[in-house]
């Protein structure tokens, strides 16, 4: 009975592991997307502080 009891709990566990682990690669693709969009803020962020460095110095000249 002991026995019985034990292969139903590692059951469990592993169809809670095989949930989580299925849940987890929705929210892998929604964290790469969230990457993507930040690394191409930043480009920009980095861009234009570029540009106002640039025209900044320009001006001092």
């Amino acid at each position: 009975m002991l026995a019985a009891f034990r292969d139903r709990v590692l059951f469990l566990k592993h169809n809670l592991n095989a949930r989580a682990i299925a849940s987890l690669k929705t929210e892998r693709a929604k964290i790469q997307t969230g990457i993507v969009t930040l690394v191409a803020s930043m480009n920009r962020s980095i861009a234009e502080a570029d540009r106002f460095i640039r025209d900044m110095s320009a001006e001092k000249n």
